[in-house]
């Protein structure tokens, strides 16, 4: 259940250049909240940037009542929102999304994200700690690595890699994951990153007939499925198409289910 609010900003932090993240408080987001989930974030009154940014959570606290979702900077909004403040408040809608995560207690799990695509992934393995946990993440390069040490005290196995080789393993992550699954079949894929990265989880886990959901990352201007700017196709179990809305029936999806 989507509910707006003012959160108070009661965390902030540079992670890297361009990239950082939020803490804010409320009770009521983090009870609500799941892995998969995503905010609709009003960064200011201004007209040039009316519409709200849509931006994944990236931890949920619900002991202290606090939700933090991290972002890079891209454009107007996103700036501005790097401005803000602690003490601030901010206008939040979520949380979003009726496609979450599947938490389950599956025996041998593979995470695979890329960039800023690893965000929502963080959640997820707090929530998957009965499992073992193969976590991949791939950046351009050494200077964009963030989360390493919150990713290496949640998984089993941690793979880091970078396409110019400038930091830990030289590659594209979904490499590492065929690898390790060639050694033994994961028993599902979670993945959220780039359009080529997921279409090619996508390929390899349907090609292995092994269950996979894929987070999209969309562009969307209301969050709630009336502005129709995040339609994807997908089919069902008999081959018929229709589209469907990332925020609003996503942005978590069964890879045998979305077209991309």
């Amino acid at each position: 259940m989507a509910i707006q609010r003012d959160c108070q900003i009661v965390g902030k932090e540079k992670l890297i250049d361009g990239i950082y993240k939020i803490s804010l408080k409320s009770k009521e987001l983090a009870e609500l909240s799941k892995p998969g989930n995503f905010l609709e974030i009003k960064v200011s009154d201004s007209l040039e940037t009316f519409l709200r940014r849509p931006i994944s959570i990236y931890n949920i606290d619900k002991e202290n009542g606090v939700v933090e979702f991290i972002f890079q900077v891209k454009g107007k909004g996103t700036e501005i929102l790097s401005e803000r403040k602690v003490g601030e408040m901010l206008n939040v809608l979520g949380p979003l999304g009726n496609g979450t995560f599947s938490v389950k207690p599956y025996r041998r799990v593979a995470i695979i994200g890329g960039g800023i695509g690893i965000y929502p992934l963080h959640e997820l393995a707090k929530n998957l700690k009965d499992s073992e946990i193969n976590t991949y993440l791939g950046f351009r390069n050494k200077d964009l690595v963030t989360l390493e040490d919150e990713f290496e005290e949640l998984s089993d196995k941690l793979v880091i890699s970078t396409d110019d080789g400038s930091y830990k393993e030289k590659g594209f992550a979904i490499d590492f994951m065929k690898k390790d699954c060639s050694k033994e079949k994961f028993d599902r894929i979670y993945a959220c990153g780039p359009l080529p990265m997921l279409r090619a989880v996508q390929a390899f886990a349907i090609e292995n007939e092994i269950p996979a959901e894929l987070s999209l990352e969309e562009r969307m201007g209301c969050g709630i499925g009336a502005c129709v700017g995040c339609a994807v196709l997908t089919k069902d179990s008999d081959g018929n198409q229709k589209y469907k809305y990332v925020c609003q029936h996503g942005p978590v999806f069964n890879a045998k289910e979305v077209i991309i």
